[in-house]
């Protein structure tokens, strides 16, 4: 493109950095005509993407998670507008015709829903610094929970959305479980707090109860349902108002008289939760009366990352109340790279952990957690980087090949657009361009034999027949095998006694997106799909004891035994390493009954 631009006498971007252009003129004739390597190479580096250098402890990497219809892309949005990144608000399955800017794919937008995962960035400024963010739009159908797994499984925190009506829902227990899983601090905004019925303390008690979590509220809502016109904040104890067009002039102002007694005892509450958590706040709020605002931001902070505590946040998106608080929560509360600790495995000895380092002088290490075919790109593969630093035209090493490929080209994603980088650092989330490799692989530089651990990936649930006409059989295997690499949790296989293809997915749902896909993105038009069929595996839910005894007599000396024990479910944890889902414990005491029996 930029030889092109040279000959063909277009005007580049940019002045030229060769020192024989002086001004943007039409050709950069004197580079050209001069016909010196040394002077076209500082002539095409000058028309190449900026390096972008992200200071490590601003940059979150976050993901928003939360039960279907929480008002996760909702949320997103108007993340996006506040920071800029968008300049309208278009809502999810809007009557513009337009769609949320999150909801990339044709069949998301038809649906209202979230099908895919989508990434983007966008920087804040909080505090007096701006803040890199890297946020991912996660689905929360219980369907599409591969995409919530691998991304909380790269992610530093996370925003658990819940709804101010629905509350703690079946898909908010399953999510908290994977955050739980690989260890991510989450702040918890309670979503539409205009809507009829809406109560954050209800909500609040089913946090507690359901997910076992040590919540408090950072701040109190101003106003019930339809009178929702604000939020009180317990920690400066100062009245936040949205207002103006969508929302966009945030003011501050004292807490109305009418609330001062609530947020007090509200912040009582806080304040005891944070003493009885945090050694070094319990020392400053016995020894004196008026709390620093910074030693409770501080406090917060410290038992987020630790895992003790979570800030709760109040708002609604659609009504835009709220958000911009919640953004200066994310930079005050959530994780830098820095902050969490990550481990990788030594490729010789798998049983050796390395932890990775934040610092891009170290070794490069990447982990590819998402790959997804591109219209203008190709193959993207989603990468974060653990360790050290990669550049554009950098070789790397594919761990699970072993062998070295080419960075062709770096990109951040914004939703389904691309724009080009030169390089990315350690913390930071990109995507490599026109990649060949499977999802799930860690990248070295050669330099470092690390690979990451990872995702956990749920068995399948449901599974159906699928045929096509002769016609169609090439693109329906072309379609198969591209949604294999793209999702764990489809799988494809061939019933040797009847020549069935059977798919198998997380649920009718899945299954039904891409047998859609297929008619509409790979043309197969005669596609035939059977009954679905359920895999299921019944279990004992609750401890169960037994105690039998067993009489017989039949002449001689007859048979007599006792026989005490309890069955119980097998703890999660212990799950993933026993393959048979049983474990027998044998509690006898001396040699009376032979080991056999």
């Amino acid at each position: 493109m930029a030889a092109a631009a040279v000959l063909l006498g277009r005007s580049p971007a940019g002045a030229c950095a060769s020192g024989l252009c002086a001004r943007r003129i039409p050709l950069h004739r004197q580079c050209w005509a001069s016909r010196q390597v040394p002077v076209l190479a500082r002539h095409f580096a000058a028309l190449a993407p900026a390096a972008e250098v992200l200071e490590v402890d601003t940059i979150r990497n976050f993901g928003i998670s939360a039960h279907i219809d929480s008002g996760k892309t909702t949320l997103t949005e108007r993340v996006l507008f506040y920071t800029g990144k968008i300049k309208a608000i278009h809502e999810v399955r809007g009557k513009d015709g337009v769609g949320a800017t999150m909801d990339h794919m044709e069949l998301e937008r038809e649906k209202g829903i979230t099908i895919t995962s989508a990434a983007t960035y966008c920087s804040w400024r909080s505090n007096g610094k701006d803040h890199h963010m890297n946020l991912i739009d996660t689905p929360g159908h219980v369907d599409f929970t591969i995409e919530v797994e691998r991304a909380l499984r790269v992610l530093d925190g996370a925003i658990l959305v819940c709804c101010g009506v629905g509350g703690v829902q079946s898909q908010t227990i399953t999510v908290d479980r994977q955050m739980k899983r690989y260890g991510v601090p989450r702040v918890i905004f309670i979503n539409k707090l205009d809507r009829y019925g809406s109560d954050p303390f209800h909500v609040l008690g089913q946090i507690r109860a359901k997910l076992g979590l040590t919540v408090q509220p950072v701040q109190l809502p101003i106003g019930e349902e339809d009178n929702f016109i604000g939020i009180c904040d317990l920690v400066s104890q100062k009245a936040s108002y949205f207002e103006g067009v969508d929302g966009k002039s945030h003011r501050v102002a004292d807490i109305p008289a009418e609330m001062a007694d609530k947020v007090a005892e509200h912040r009582n509450k806080l304040l005891e939760t944070l003493a009885d958590l945090d050694d070094a706040f319990a020392e400053i709020f016995l020894e004196t009366d008026q709390i620093p605002v910074e030693a409770v931001h501080a406090a917060i902070r410290r038992q987020t990352l630790l895992l003790k505590f979570c800030p709760m946040f109040m708002g609604s998106a659609y009504k835009n109340k709220g958000v911009q608080d919640l953004l200066d929560g994310v930079c005050k509360y959530l994780p830098s790279p820095k902050d969490k600790k990550n481990v990788g495995l030594d490729a010789d000895n798998e049983e050796v952990e390395i932890e990775l380092q934040c610092d891009p002088k170290k070794p490069f290490v990447g982990y590819a957690f998402k790959i997804q075919d591109h219209a203008m790109a190709g193959q993207v593969t989603y990468m974060r980087v653990y360790q050290g630093k990669v550049s554009k035209g950098d070789s790397i090493v594919n761990m699970m090949t072993d062998k070295k490929q080419s960075v062709k080209r770096l990109v951040r994603m914004h939703s389904n657009e691309v724009k080009d980088v030169s390089e990315a650092a350690a913390g930071d989330i990109v995507a490599l361009a026109g990649m060949d490799c499977e999802s799930g692989v860690t990248f070295t530089d050669g330099k470092a034999r690390i690979t990451c651990s990872s995702m956990f990936v749920p068995e399948p649930v449901m599974s159906l027949s699928v045929s096509a006409g002769r016609d169609d059989q090439a693109r329906l295997q072309k379609a198969l095998k591209r949604f294999q690499r793209e999702d764990p949790t489809f799988q494809v296989q061939v019933l040797q006694e009847t020549s069935e293809t059977i798919i198998s997915g997380m649920g009718e749902l899945h299954l039904e997106v891409y047998c859609e896909r297929m008619r509409r993105e790979y043309k197969v038009e005669t596609l035939v799909t059977g009954e679905p069929k359920v895999n299921y595996r019944e279990t004992i839910t609750q401890k169960t004891e037994y105690n039998y005894l067993h009489k017989r007599q039949s002449g001689g000396r007859g048979q007599y035994g006792k026989v005490i024990g309890f069955f119980e479910p097998i703890p999660e944890e212990e799950q993933l390493d026993n393959k048979d889902g049983i474990v027998f414990v044998n509690r006898l005491t001396g040699n009376e009954v032979p080991q056999n029996y």
